[in-house]
């Protein structure tokens, strides 16, 4: 049976109930979870949370400064790991590894890993994809399924965008399956996607509508956020609970900096769905029937 967080969900209300993001620190509210979980449950956290370390990756080899503190490791260990990748999942180490020993001319034709890593793509594109690839065989439900929508979304959108710009659809996708199949032969406005994928119309919207990237870049996020409320909705105080809260704080977390506004009427949103009414109720009928 899954363990029952409902004391740690009470907590955090409590806790940030009249915050209304002063003092909001995204990272310590993920360590506050992070030390209540099961092993099974912390090893699902981090590797949600080694999404930002790919993010960090793709900055440090393109020698930007941002750098996400949402990541497993800090800035030096993450020097470290891209040098010597002896602590990251295969899937990722492969790819860091190949683009080093590529960047030092080092490379054997037959080795077996250029089987599953293309180097003639971009190396976020590879490392996304990797990241994917491991996040598709996690044990944790919702892990998995958050982060195909998650690259669904993102693969959507880098299709329409190119598509707007003249630009090959294929050359900017992420990983293989169904929906990238149809976003490569499609030519209909939609990809021909509406009807399994409920958001195109929105996402569509949001990027022809108006020329404001901010407004863009929320009416993104906010069907991200839907979809992470969606895969959550039978998971009451559960991993997956945890897990859909902490996507949407880390969406909160983006927004306090971006639009002070904005980001407080989401936090407001996110603090409100730590007592829903109906989710406690179901939780306890659910609880009563086991």
């Amino acid at each position: 049976m899954a363990k029952n967080y409902y004391c740690l969900v009470a907590g955090l209300r409590e806790q940030q109930l009249d915050g209304d993001l002063k003092g909001f620190d995204a990272r310590e509210v993920i360590d506050e979870i992070a030390a209540e979980l099961s092993k099974e449950d912390g090893r699902a956290l981090r590797g949600w949370m080694l999404f930002y370390d790919v993010c960090n990756m793709v900055n440090l080899r393109n020698h930007r400064e941002a750098f996400s503190t949402l990541g497993n490791f800090s800035r030096e260990e993450l020097e470290a790991q891209m040098a010597a990748p002896s602590e990251l999942p295969r899937e990722l180490a492969e790819v860091v590894a190949l683009f080093g020993e590529a960047a030092e001319g080092e490379i054997d034709p037959d080795d077996e890993r250029l089987q599953r890593v293309d180097l003639s793509r971009s190396f976020a594109s590879e490392l996304y994809g990797a990241y994917y690839r491991y996040a598709a065989g996690s044990k944790c439900r919702f892990l998995r399924e958050w982060c195909e929508a998650d690259r669904n979304l993102r693969n959507i959108t880098a299709a329409l965008t190119a598509r707007q710009r003249g630009l090959s659809v294929a050359d900017h996708l992420i990983g293989g399956g169904e929906i990238v199949q149809q976003l490569v032969r499609s030519s209909a406005a939609d990809f021909g996607l509406k009807g399994e994928v409920g958001y195109v119309d929105a996402l569509i919207g949001a990027l022809s509508e108006n020329d404001n990237l901010i407004d863009k870049e929320h009416r993104i996020d906010m069907i991200r956020w839907s979809l992470a409320e969606d895969i959550a909705t039978f998971d009451y105080f559960n991993i997956g609970f945890l897990l859909s809260y902490i996507v949407r704080l880390a969406l909160v977390d983006r927004w306090a900096k971006l639009d002070e506004e904005r980001g407080r009427e989401m936090f407001r949103s996110l603090v409100g769905s730590l007592s829903a009414t109906e989710r406690i109720a179901a939780a306890e009928r659910r609880f009563s029937e086991e």
